[in-house]
C-alpha cells in the first residue's frame, strides 16, 4: 500500500468513528443530612466566664513604679 492510501483508509476510519454514538448512565445524586450540634449553653458559660476575669484583670492597678 502506499501512503496516500493508507492516509486515505485512517481518515476514512476516524470519521466513522466520530459518528459512534455513546450512551451514558445518568448520575444519581443522594441528598446528604449534615447533623451540627452548638452548645450554646457551654459557650455562654464560658463567655461569662473568661468575661468576668476580663472585667477583673481590666480593675487591677498597675503595680507602682519605684
Amino acid at each position: 500500500m502506499n501512503p496516500r492510501t493508507l492516509l486515505s483508509l485512517l481518515a476514512a476510519a476516524l470519521a466513522l468513528a466520530g459518528c459512534a454514538t455513546v450512551t451514558v448512565a445518568p448520575i444519581e445524586v443522594k441528598p446528604i443530612h449534615i447533623t451540627v450540634d452548638v452548645n450554646v449553653k457551654i459557650d455562654r458559660a464560658l463567655d461569662d466566664f473568661f468575661g468576668d476575669l476580663d472585667k477583673k484583670s481590666a480593675t487591677i492597678a498597675a503595680p507602682a513604679k519605684s
